[in-house]
């Protein structure tokens, strides 16, 4: 398959810009995450209106496979590093395709248990196998390239969510079964737009190293940890601000979907304006800080809509979902930057397993986390979560310091660059 000059892959492309590999990858990136917002719009609904199973049996068949699937993504990436990235994110795309389309064939709890474990499974090898990939592609201009990257992840899922709209709407099991196979199809030609990469040599670890070098990286395994939990954010826009507004303030309901827009689409609009200047573990470390402080600032002020009047709680929340977005922002171009540059070459595929793995993790616990602890104490779980995010950004100065001084040839390279 070739990306024609009117198809959408080249569309897309042309949009992205950079280099022949940079455009491929980000179009690849792009289809795969327009399937998967259809897919996440269509999934619990579908297991529990159309295949009849208990919401509390879905839940755990989920569960249980996200956690399992935590485990793939360390040895998927060392596989990645020495046999290719390209190669075991092509194999984990055609695993997820053959995967999803079996879903629409379950008809029980032990089936969705077993699918959707083989689906995770080849997610997380295939996302530690996607960032080795990443930073084989990036060229010259690392930074610019990966905001530009997340920017279209973003936009995919926007669009891909947005389609969703009308089948769900529709409200027949043709209608999900649809958005399922897209999902499926959507893997299928991001495998195949795969295709049209180079194939990048295996990079040689030095002779003599320890095959798990990633085990032995405390800097990395510090910020792997501080990222995990920092990423306690997202669930915020997707699960705690919700139920504050419903609960808690005089907000119109409209504000709960007006949030989740101006959260996407000023992520969309701002990430490469930002990211694509984050380029050195010293602007990693100084836009960790600066996401804390921007936390520091938008966790207070949801927390004060529940005392303001009914616009003023609706212009509060709008407000402060502008300052979390802007965050959420400096803080994935932090990621970025930090994730990637204290990677040796050799080794991104282990070192993004562990990195996903401890993203994943702070994700699983992030729920039973804010809403206990946070819906808990009201106001003040609000202001201890915000010192919390400060607290956490605080560190990224000093752990990019780390980093560079474990990394001699990162180090030189900062001292030269500043």
């Amino acid at each position: 398959m070739v990306m024609t000059k009117g198809s959408p892959a080249g569309r897309m492309a042309r949009m992205a810009g950079g280099s022949g590999p940079e455009r491929v990858l980000i179009a690849a990136s792009f289809v795969n995450r327009v399937g998967n917002g259809l897919f996440n719009a269509a999934a619990a609904l579908y297991f529990t209106l159309v295949v009849g199973l208990p919401a509390a049996q879905v839940g755990a068949a989920l569960t249980i496979a996200g956690l399992i699937g935590l485990c793939a993504g360390i040895p998927g990436g060392h596989l990645a590093d020495r046999r290719g990235a390209r190669m075991i994110m092509m194999l984990a795309l055609v695993v997820q395709a053959v995967s999803m389309s079996a879903l629409v064939l379950v008809e029980s709890w032990a089936a969705l248990t077993v699918i959707a474990t083989v689906d995770q499974i080849a997610a997380a090898a295939g996302g530690a196998a996607w960032g080795a990939l990443v930073a084989r592609v990036g060229g010259e201009r690392p930074a610019m390239f990966r905001a530009k990257l997340r920017t279209f992840v973003n936009l995919g899922v926007i669009l891909g969510t947005v389609g969703a709209g009308s089948a769900l709407a529709a409200d027949t099991r043709g209608a999900y079964v649809t958005l399922i196979l897209g999902n499926a199809a959507s893997f299928a030609l991001c495998a195949v737009l795969l295709l049209l990469l180079p194939r990048y040599p295996v990079p040689a670890a030095p002779p003599q190293q320890r095959r798990w070098l990633v085990l032995a990286d405390r800097p990395f395994l510090t910020f792997t940890a501080l990222y995990g939990a920092m990423g306690l954010q997202y669930p915020v826009v997707s699960l705690l601000l919700p139920i504050w507004i419903s609960e808690h303030t005089e907000a119109p309901r409209w504000t709960v979907a007006a949030l989740f827009g101006v959260n996407s689409a000023f992520c969309v609009l701002m990430q490469t304006r930002i990211g694509s200047r984050i380029e050195t573990l010293h602007d990693g470390g100084r836009a960790f800080r600066t996401a804390g402080l921007l936390f520091l600032v938008s966790c207070p002020m949801m927390a004060l809509a529940a005392y303001a009047p009914v616009w003023a709680a609706a212009g509060l929340v709008l407000a402060a979902i502008f300052v979390h977005s802007l965050a959420e922002v400096w803080e994935s171009s932090a990621a970025f930057a930090l994730g990637f540059g204290l990677a040796p070459d050799h080794a991104q595929g282990q070192y993004q397993g562990v990195f996903g793995l401890g993203f994943n993790a702070g994700q699983a616990l992030a729920p039973a986390i804010l809403t206990t602890v946070v819906l808990g104490l009201g106001t003040a779980g609000w202001l201890l979560l915000a010192v919390f995010f400060a607290a956490l950004g605080a560190t990224g100065p000093a752990l990019a310091r780390w980093g560079a001084r474990t990394r001699p040839q990162t180090a030189a390279a900062e001292d030269a660059t500043v």
